[in-house]
């Protein structure tokens, strides 16, 4: 395990919590020591990897149609991930997809994170990366940053301010904005899926919608991959996919992931009360439980009966002695097919990702309890 006390009281006068605890074992917060070289000419993530439907050992509902958000042989070991691949090729899902690919994405349960959907982790750290790459040398800027239409067309605002002197706290403030800005991407997700975005024509993702795993899975993926580009692995793709493999597997441990064995015991444990093994894919109340907090400080959704204390994984709300929502924001506009949910007046902001997500779980619980009569 890393040593993280002198992190920990090297980052103390630019990192504030409010009245929340440090993090301080599987993810110290950390700060750059120096401005390490970056990554240029990025291409953006081309697309999210295939999703797991909460559940193991599942049925698609229309047979010999294919489901290509979906995995459904899906459980992990932390010796079965394979190797990290940065997202940029299409080509690349329909690899994984069809078994093709070194890098794994499934479910693992740990002890201390709960279900961990490593396909969540890699995308949020891939968007992070990416978005440090855009932010990090015109940091203090007015400028816009703009990723494919999701129900509205996603726009990263970045406000002009006056950044830090010192280059490695600039560098840091570059990389710890960018997984904020990942994490409402990721938020922004779990709202779309809801409100009927499909990533392919035809396949409903509201089974995926505010899945139990999925945000936490999403946060972890930002907070490995900042502490990956503030130890200088962030100056090729090549340095960074190495670092993520090495990071993840370290960090799985940590919350103490289990075998296959007993990921699907923890599966077969909640059925009835988290999935429904009953249901098929795509079927949306397959999955019974959902977790519709959208919150940067989090623990994972409590898993009946286990003992282990659960890991808080926190993004830290200033940095720099700068408050990181002041920063930029990610902005939803109008798109050209916003399914179910209502065009906004200007645009959609993370404050109203809460709102909406409330809605839906308002929702959810009336139809479940007519289900249920």
């Amino acid at each position: 395990m890393r040593v993280w006390l002198f992190t920990l009281l090297l980052g103390i006068t630019t990192l504030s919590y409010g009245a929340q605890p440090p993090v301080a074992d599987i993810l110290p917060i950390e700060q750059a020591r120096r401005a390490w070289p970056v990554v240029e000419n990025l291409t953006p993530p081309e697309s999210l990897r295939p999703c797991c439907a909460f559940g193991y050992d599942l049925h698609v509902r229309a047979i010999g149609v294919p489901i290509p958000i979906y995995q459904i042989g899906n459980v992990l070991t932390v010796s079965t991930l394979g190797h990290h691949h940065y997202n940029d090729s299409a080509f690349g899902a329909v690899k994984n997809i069809v078994g093709l690919s070194d890098e794994k994405s499934g479910l693992i349960y740990t002890h201390r994170g709960g279900f961990i959907d490593i396909a969540h982790v890699r995308d949020t750290a891939d968007n992070t990366l990416y978005l440090f790459s855009q932010i990090h040398a015109l940091l203090g800027q007015d400028q816009r940053i703009f990723f494919s239409e999701e129900l509205g067309l996603r726009r990263i605002q970045l406000q002009a301010f006056t950044p830090p002197a010192a280059m490695a706290e600039r560098y840091s403030l570059a990389a710890w904005l960018a997984g904020h800005l990942a994490f409402q991407m990721a938020q922004w997700h779990e709202v779309a899926q809801w409100y009927g975005f499909q990533s392919v024509p035809g396949f409903s993702e509201e089974i995926s919608a505010f899945s139990p795993e999925d945000l936490y899975s999403n946060l972890l993926g930002a907070r490995l991959a900042i502490n990956v580009i503030l130890q200088g692995q962030a100056g090729s793709v090549e340095a960074y996919d190495r670092a993520m493999d090495k990071a993840l597997h370290s960090a799985l441990i940590q919350l103490g992931a289990v075998n296959k064995e007993e990921t699907e015991k923890e599966f077969r444990d909640l059925d009835g009360d988290w999935w429904n093994s009953k249901r098929r894919v795509p079927d949306k109340f397959l999955v019974l439980n959902r977790n519709y907090d959208l919150s940067e400080n989090r623990l994972p959704t409590e898993v009946p009966f286990e003992q282990a204390e659960r890991y808080r994984l926190v993004m830290p709300a200033t940095v720099a002695g700068m408050t990181l929502s002041s920063l930029g924001e990610l902005q939803i506009h109008k798109g050209s097919k916003m399914k179910g949910l209502k065009a906004p007046d200007g645009f959609y902001t993370p404050p109203q990702f809460k709102a909406l997500a409330e809605q839906a779980k308002q929702a959810d619980q009336i139809q479940l309890q007519r289900m249920n009569k």
